[in-house]
């Protein structure tokens, strides 16, 4: 973004064109984007047309008539569920939905017929306890198949749900269903983790004493764990589902009713509720999910190795693969337990085909060692995918040959809760890859840069990620107030889509994403991205993985302090901390060198696998740390403030 460049990071950029072999199955191919262009609002119609089965086909495509309240389809009717369940049943209701593996071993199978009947009882049982069409009903569970079960009950019967990520505190309950003033409440008595139980149903009973508008709460039993049951409140599943009928007809929605509410982690605010309606949001993802993992249906078997608590969960687990008939893993716990082999005995048991994740899990990968794959036969595999921040080069280079063997495309992937699907990827089989790019925004969608004033740049520009056309799986505003929705997404460029993402396009017209625009260090006047550094640093053979925040700094504003974690085999040292410093300089320019590195054996993350910069700052300002509940790794956060002064720079 202005002095440093991305391409500086691998002086010998690598290009991955697509096999040929791969290329010529492909479920996109090139013209598709020249399709698209020519008519960007007409493909979308078409996407929604061919992809989607309506109740009332749409004949209007796009309103634009009052933005930023943009809205697709609003003439049409359909029921998301038909789309992911009813429309399979007759020539492929034998087929599987859902392979289950929960942590400590136990496994289900789950056919579309299955998941149909199931979704069909417990959509009865909640018609049974007075939840309806409109209502909100907040879901708070492990990685359990009742979580999908759940979401599909609800679009059933027109309730929209709430998915509460379960290793959230019950603070993060409260604020939530507070907001959304739900109705009810479901759980599991506990989740397991790393062979311990994460006691869900004790986080929902502190929650409900601050929750006035929770009538009910249905608990899944899981580990058998004691839990509190007050009676007239609180229903175990399984009761509630007892001889319900497996009929249970869909209701008939307009295409802008709300789907789900799906609230960002609010960490120094109150939690954003991103709203998405049914229509668009469901051309978005099946589209996307079709075209951007080269679905097979009849062949595939995929894995998107996220949780159902995120946006990837919803639209990339449940209902982009439902709706598209696919055959999809899911699974329970860590994948570090009981060894760190876990994923990749998951894949070669069940023969993976695509393989989606976040590059935090793929440095941790790393940083393990290639021993942990190489104990298992990963050959099914014909497609990884990345998601979550953007993807240092070494580490999508790991990728590559440790678990793709170096045949299988990458799709490296931006998107956000807001957008409900991906936005700029790879299509596999039509575009070249660069390690470290998400190359180009989707058929059908758009995106550029831009400066702080609101003009466009060049290709060899760096700036602000802007959307700058509305598309149908956007969300369509925050619950409960629209004015914030104004001011935090369009406020800033007028017209435009501020995604809060800086971002570099370069000579080829492809995007590098530089992750969040407050992790842009401003070091004497010149702009440097912490990814960037970042990068630079991982490059190393010792280092497994790095965070880099912007600390201030009396003479030059900002100044890089850098957190890293060795690969094994490496010991911490004055030497390399030297090495390391004087590395990155030689990479990207010796204004780029850390001021200061401190080594660590992990880094804070939040549950969903995201580094917490933020707490690194308060680190190195010397700061008090903020609130670290929602962290998966609290404890580690104080070992890194007590070694934060070692190696300093002299």
């Amino acid at each position: 973004m202005g002095d440093t460049s991305i391409e500086n990071l691998l002086r010998e950029e690598r290009t991955f064109p697509p096999p040929p072999g791969f290329a010529a199955k492909a479920n996109a191919q090139p013209d598709l984007y020249a399709k698209a262009d020519a008519d960007r609002v007409g493909y979308w119609m078409e996407q929604a047309l061919t992809r989607v089965t309506w109740v009332t086909e749409p004949t209007v495509a796009l309103d634009d008539s009052n933005p930023p309240f943009f809205k697709w389809f609003t003439d049409g009717e359909l029921n998301i569920t038909a789309n992911c369940l009813d429309r399979h049943l007759a020539a492929g209701g034998d087929k599987v939905a859902y392979h289950w593996i929960g942590e400590p071993g136990d496994k289900r199978t789950l056919t579309y017929r299955d998941l149909a009947d199931e979704v069909a009882r417990f959509a009865n049982g909640l018609t049974s306890i007075g939840i309806g069409k409109g209502d909100r009903v907040a879901i708070y569970m492990g990685m359990v198949p009742e979580l999908a079960i759940a979401m599909l009950a609800c679009a059933r019967i027109g309730a929209a749900h709430s998915v509460i990520f379960g290793g959230f505190s019950a603070d993060a309950i409260i604020d939530r269903v507070e907001d959304a003033s739900a109705k009810l409440l479901i759980t599991c008595d506990g989740a397991w983790r790393r062979g311990a139980t994460v006691p869900l149903k004790d986080n929902c009973d502190a929650a409900m004493e601050s929750s006035p508008t929770i009538e009910h709460c249905i608990v899944v039993r899981r580990t058998a764990q004691d839990v509190s049951m007050t009676e007239g409140r609180d229903i175990w599943w399984h009761d509630l589902v007892a001889g319900q009928s497996t009929e249970c007809p869909a209701a008939v929605m307009n295409a802008e009713d709300l789907l789900y509410i799906l609230y960002t982690s609010g960490t120094t605010a109150k939690p954003k509720g991103i709203v998405h309606t049914i229509g668009g949001y469901l051309t978005g993802a099946v589209t996307s999910h079709s075209l951007v993992f080269d679905i097979k249906p009849e062949t595939d078997v995929y894995w998107c190795a996220a949780d159902i608590g995120w946006v990837t969960g919803h639209t990339y687990i449940v209902y982009g693969p439902l709706a598209n008939h696919t055959t999809s893993v899911m699974y329970e716990g860590t994948p570090d337990f009981p060894e760190k082999d876990r994923l990749w005995s998951i894949v070669e048991e069940y023969g993976v085909t695509v393989f989606y994740t976040a590059p935090t899990a793929i440095r941790a990968f790393m940083k393990w060692g290639t021993e942990y794959p190489e104990r298992h036969d990963l050959s099914s595999l014909r497609l990884l995918g990345t998601v979550g921040e953007p993807i240092n080069p070494e580490a999508w280079m790991w990728y590559h040959e440790n678990i793709g063997g170096e045949r299988c495309p990458i799709v490296d992937t931006w998107w956000q809760t807001e957008t409900g699907g991906i936005m700029i990827s790879p299509l596999p089989g039509v575009t070249t890859t660069k390690p470290g790019s998400a190359t180009r925004p989707l058929p059908g969608l758009t995106a550029e840069i831009v400066d702080t004033d609101g003009n466009v740049l060049p290709e060899g520009s760096g700036g602000f990620l802007t959307i700058p056309e509305p598309w149908p799986s956007m969300l369509r505003s925050l619950y409960g107030d629209d004015q914030r929705y104004i001011d935090t997404y369009w406020a800033r460029y007028p017209g435009r889509y501020f995604a809060g993402d800086g971002a570099k396009l370069d000579e080829d017209g492809y995007f590098w994403v530089l992750g969040r625009v407050d992790d842009v260090m401003n070091v004497s006047g010149h702009r440097i991205s912490t990814m960037e550094v970042e990068s630079a640093l991982v490059s190393h053979p010792a280092v497994a993985e790095a965070a880099v925040v912007g600390a201030q700094d009396e003479l030059t504003g900002q100044a890089i302090a850098a957190f890293v974690t060795l690969r094994t085999g490496y010991d911490e040292s004055k030497e390399l901390h030297d090495e390391l410093r004087n590395h990155v300089g030689a990479k990207i320019g010796a204004i780029a060198k850390p001021k200061s590195i401190v080594f660590t054996p992990d880094l804070p993350k939040t549950r969903s696998g995201k580094i917490m910069r933020r707490l690194l700052r308060d680190i190195s300002d010397h700061r008090a740390l903020g609130d670290v509940t929602t962290l998966a790794n609290a404890e580690i956060v104080q070992a890194i403030a007590a070694h934060a002064a070692d190696y300093d720079e002299d």
